[in-house]
This record gives C-alpha cells, sequence and structure tokens, in this order.
C-alpha cells in the first residue's frame, strides 16, 4: 500500500523539512548520470566531487554529517532563496517489499537534523542502523535538476556526501 502526502508529511516534519508536493512524472528533472551509474559509482568526469569521509564511530558523527552536508548544499547551491530542494522518497509502506521511489519538493527549515548518532529523526529509507548508530543515506537535488548530492555510507564505515554536478557543456543528450 502507497503512503499519502499527508504521511510522506508527517515523516519528514520531524528532521525539519517541510514536504510541499510530489513531483508529478512529467515534472522529474533529467538524469544527471547514465542509468547503469549511481552516484557513489560516478566519476570525475561525471562531476563527482566528494566531501571529506566521517567515521562512523567518530562520538561527533551527527554534527559533522550536518555540517558537511550543510557545507555541500551551499557551497553548490543545492538551497533556492527558499531553501527548496527535490528529495528522493520512497512512498512504499515499510512493510512491503518493492520501492517506490519518487521526488518531493521540500524545504529544509530552520530547525533541521539530517545527521545521524545513536538515533535520528529521518525516515527509514534515508537511514541505516549499523551496530546501535543511526547513519543517514539519501539522496537530493536542486530544483532545477542541474546537481544531486548523495549522503552515503561506504563500506570501510565512513559516511560522506558526494556532489554531482557535470559541466553543462559535456551534459550529452543521453543522460537527460
Amino acid at each position: 500500500m502507497t503512503i499519502t502526502d499527508a504521511e510522506m508529511a508527517a515523516l519528514l516534519a520531524p528532521a525539519g523539512i517541510l514536504f510541499l508536493r510530489r513531483l508529478r512524472s512529467n515534472e522529474e528533472p533529467p538524469r544527471l548520470l547514465p542509468p547503469y551509474v549511481s552516484p557513489a559509482g560516478a566519476l570525475p568526469e561525471h562531476g563527482r566531487i566528494d566531501s571529506p569521509a566521517i567515521d562512523i564511530d567518530d562520538p561527533d558523527l551527527a554534527a559533522k554529517v550536518r555540517e558537511t552536508w550543510f557545507w555541500m548544499a551551499t557551497e553548490y547551491e543545492l538551497l533556492d532563496d527558499d531553501r527548496e530542494f527535490l528529495l528522493g522518497v520512497d512512498y512504499a509502506d515499510p512493510e512491503d517489499v518493492d520501492r517506490e521511489w519518487a521526488w518531493a519538493r521540500v524545504r529544509l527549515l530552520d530547525e533541521w537534523d539530517l545527521g545521524g548518532g545513536d538515533d535520528g529523526p529521518l525516515p527509514m529509507w534515508m537511514r541505516f542502523y549499523m551496530g546501535e548508530r543511526f547513519v543517514p543515506e539519501f539522496t537530493v537535488m536542486t530544483l532545477d535538476g542541474r546537481m544531486m548530492m548523495n549522503t552515503t555510507l561506504w563500506g570501510d564505515g565512513t559516511v560522506s556526501t558526494i556532489v554531482i554536478r557535470p559541466a553543462s557543456d559535456k551534459r550529452p543528450d543521453v543522460l537527460r
């Protein structure tokens, strides 16, 4: 069973993310990467820029993830003037095996928490538990689709944020 927009709004609210609306399929941004390349698999020629990695056992994990994410979001212009952006969300019921991914237009509120730590406000599809620790993993994009960011957990026990920002003159139509 698919969750509703109201339920999605309630899931995002504790993280300080205001849900505005789900994008219709004809509004979805163009792909920034070839279909076979994930943000984590992107290369520098795809426009990939990495933040420093943070060890999941770092006692300041949550603060460092928040600080790094916000710095990358600001430096690479994720947020518009109203602090709005697109967030990859899962509309599938948590009990369902199949996922139902979509883009949602959201606003980052003044009080927000996309970090990590022993517990976290993000919905289950935006985080992993590593032992007793909450580790964020989610994808966001600018409203115009020119840049995406992916905060991810790596196999070596670190978390980082990746920016994918292809040069506009190097963005072949096949990626759209």
